[in-house]
C-alpha cells in the first residue's frame, strides 16, 4: 500500500497530473469529451431538417424530418449520455482508490483509456452506419467500464 497524498494541499488542477490518478482523470475528461463531440452532428441534422424557431417548442418532434444519418446522430448522442453515466463513476472510483493509496493493476489503466477511444470509434461508426463495428465498440466500451469497477472494488476490499 502506498502512502496517501495530502489532498488538502493539492490544487484541483494538479489532480490530472498526479501520477497514479492521471489516467483515470483523463479517461473521465475524454469520455465527457465524447458526449460533447456527439452534439455537432445532432445539430447539423436539425439544420438539415430545416430547423425553424417554431421547432424550439418541440425539438423531439423534428426527429421524423431528420435524414437517416441525422437519426443515427440523435441515437448516438443519447447513447453517449448513457455510456458516460456508467463510465464516470468507475473512473471516479479509480481516482478515489489511487488517491487513498490502493494500487490498481495496469489493466485498469488500459480499460480506462480504451473507453474514450472506443466511444470515439463508436460515434463515427454510428454516424457512417457500420453496425458491426458500432456494436463491437459499444460492447467493448461497456466491458471497459465493468473491468474498471471490478478492479477498483477488488483493490479497495
Amino acid at each position: 500500500k502506498k502512502t496517501r497524498p495530502n489532498l488538502k494541499s493539492m490544487p484541483l488542477a494538479q489532480l490530472s497530473t498526479h501520477a497514479d490518478a492521471a489516467p483515470y482523470v483523463w479517461s473521465l475528461v475524454l469520455s465527457l469529451g465524447m458526449v460533447i463531440l456527439s452534439i455537432p452532428p445532432l445539430y447539423a441534422a436539425r439544420f438539415k431538417a430545416q430547423f425553424e424557431m417554431s421547432d424550439m417548442a418541440a425539438l423531439r418532434a423534428m426527429f421524423d424530418r431528420y435524414p437517416a444519418w441525422g437519426k443515427r446522430a440523435s441515437w448516438a448522442h443519447q447513447n453517449s449520455f448513457e455510456s458516460f453515466t456508467l463510465h464516470a463513476p468507475a473512473a471516479l472510483l479509480a481516482i478515489v482508490a489511487v488517491l487513498n493509496g490502493h494500487t490498481l493493476p495496469f489493466l485498469a489503466v488500459v480499460a480506462a483509456m480504451a473507453h474514450p477511444i472506443l466511444r470515439a470509434i463508436y460515434l463515427v461508426a454510428y454516424l457512417v452506419n457500420v453496425p458491426p463495428l458500432r456494436s463491437v465498440c459499444w460492447a467493448l466500451g461497456l466491458l471497459c467500464s465493468g473491468i474498471l469497477y471490478g478492479l477498483c472494488l477488488s483493490a479497495m476490499v
